[in-house]
């Protein structure tokens, strides 16, 4: 806040009545302002504290869940690598079992195309209104036609109301001109055919081929009926509805991507994607650790005072690396494997960090044959939802502090209403500071005016002293 003291002589005494009331308003001034000052900084440092450690709280969160990921899984004990990936790529999960299995595929799964009679007309021919009914696997959606419909209408309300089913339609115009209604299906396998009623002229049986070369009154379906993926795996036929085969061999997903060819599939220890998942998650950890670590530890000065960290000698920081902590050596629910350390994690005793051994853990990949129950450590087992691996244990043991209304929060409230105190007090300060400043200034300049008019008589006396002694002398 700027001074309210205007530096000043005063007239009559010649003091400086603006220095004297600014020492002695700061005198006054000075413990409370101190205090206000000190408790706003460190108000301050404590405020940006809460929000690095919930920045960085949030950062180890996201981490862990991307490595608990059920779509990506990042800890499969073993990889699948594909002989010809242009016909097939495979995916493994921790119950695989190393080997070579050679894979023929004889033909992909097919979805339903198939299509109405023809439209002299072409797109704007007019179709009649009702419910136009779509079957497919013993399923009926059903489409709201209006009056004055046309075929392009027609089709897009096909498009707007069955988005969601995985069924759309298309008109497709001949060179005559003439237009037909062709509809589609993402459902792959066999019985999935599509057929169609309730509108004159759209009556489709998808079941039954449509005429090659095709008429004008003909429909059906269009290049075949859908059909179930067949492939050979070592010389036993496997069927399947989607191209995506599972269960088939034990702990593998086979992606069919050509209908015909073979490919041999080799099923190995995931060494290397292991220990990067590892080290990720390690990396991870000790990023945590580095910023609780900054946030509580004092730092010095260029005069080499102690200087306080946001959180020095705060429980709040000490409690969460415990509990953090405490899921590293707690046993998880493996049977050989339970614990990381043997896997070659371990904790530094002076930083507090992970370190990784990769000789521990290729020994406990290879001699010790753990790679398969590695996954089940980090990611848990499927009775509890994965809720006893190392990654939901850890994210439980954070989730009290990061999440909406939780530790960190609750205590940036409690410090943002410290800092409004603090701003009421320097308010009130400022306005003491006014208000003493305005009284002390008044003071003075009655003192001055008042020494003033005393040097005023004094010198009247003065004078009349001397006109006297002169008059005695003459």
């Amino acid at each position: 806040m700027a001074s309210p003291i205007t530096p000043s002589v005063g007239l009559g005494s010649g003091l400086d009545i603006g220095s004297i009331v600014t020492a002695l308003v700061g005198a006054d001034k000075y413990a409370a302002q101190n205090q206000i000052t000190t408790s706003q900084a460190t108000n301050t440092l404590k405020l940006s504290g809460v929000g690095s450690l919930k920045s960085a709280l949030t950062t180890f969160q996201t981490a862990l869940a991307n490595l608990n990921s059920s779509t990506t899984p990042q800890f499969a004990g073993f990889s699948a690598t594909s002989g010809s990936p242009s016909v097939l790529t495979a995916t493994t999960d921790n119950t695989a079992v190393a080997g070579n299995y050679s894979i023929t595929v004889g033909n992909l799964a097919t979805s339903s195309k198939v299509s109405s009679a023809s439209f002299a007309g072409g797109a704007t021919s007019a179709i009649p209104s009702g419910t136009l009914t779509i079957s497919q696997n013993g399923t009926n959606y059903n489409v709201t036609i209006p009056a004055n419909a046309t075929l392009q209408s027609t089709r897009d309300a096909i498009n707007s109301t069955l988005a969601g089913n995985g069924i759309s339609a298309n008109i497709v115009t001949d060179s005559s001109g003439a237009a037909r209604l062709v509809f589609g299906s993402n459902t792959t396998g066999a019985g999935s055919d599509l057929s169609v009623s309730g509108i004159a002229g759209l009556t489709i049986d998808g079941t039954q081929p449509m005429a090659n070369p095709p008429t004008a009154s003909s429909s059906g379906a269009v290049n075949g009926l859908a059909k179930d993926a067949s492939i050979t795996i070592d010389g036993l036929t496997v069927t399947s509805k989607t191209n995506t085969v599972t269960g088939a061999i034990s702990g593998m997903t086979l992606n069919l991507l050509s209908g015909t060819g073979t490919s041999v599939v080799t099923v190995g220890t995931n060494t290397s994607g292991l220990q990067t998942s590892i080290q990720t998650f390690v990396s991870a950890y000790n990023s945590l650790m580095t910023t609780i670590g900054t946030l509580s530890t004092p730092t010095k000065d260029a005069k080499g005072n102690s200087v306080s960290a946001a959180f020095t000698g705060d429980s709040m920081p000490r409690a969460l690396i415990a509990s953090v902590r405490g899921v590293l050596t707690t046993p998880g629910p493996g049977n050989k494997l339970a614990v990381l350390s043997q896997l070659g994690v371990g904790t530094d005793p002076i930083t507090g960090q992970l370190n990784f051994n990769t000789t521990t853990f290729n020994r406990a990949m290879t001699t010790d044959g753990l790679s398969g129950q590695v996954q089940t450590l980090f990611t848990g087992t499927t009775a509890k939802a994965g809720a006893d691996g190392v990654l939901a244990r850890m994210t439980a043991a954070i989730t009290p502090y990061v999440q909406t209304g939780g530790l960190l929060d609750q205590r940036s409230t409690s410090l943002n209403t410290q800092a409004s105190a603090l701003t009421s007090q320097q308010a009130a300060l400022d306005l003491h500071v006014t208000s003493l400043t305005a009284t002390l200034t008044a003071k003075y300049n009655a003192m001055d005016a008042l020494v003033g008019q005393l040097k005023a008589t004094a010198t009247s006396i003065t004078s009349f002293f001397t006109s006297l002694t002169a008059q005695k002398s003459g």
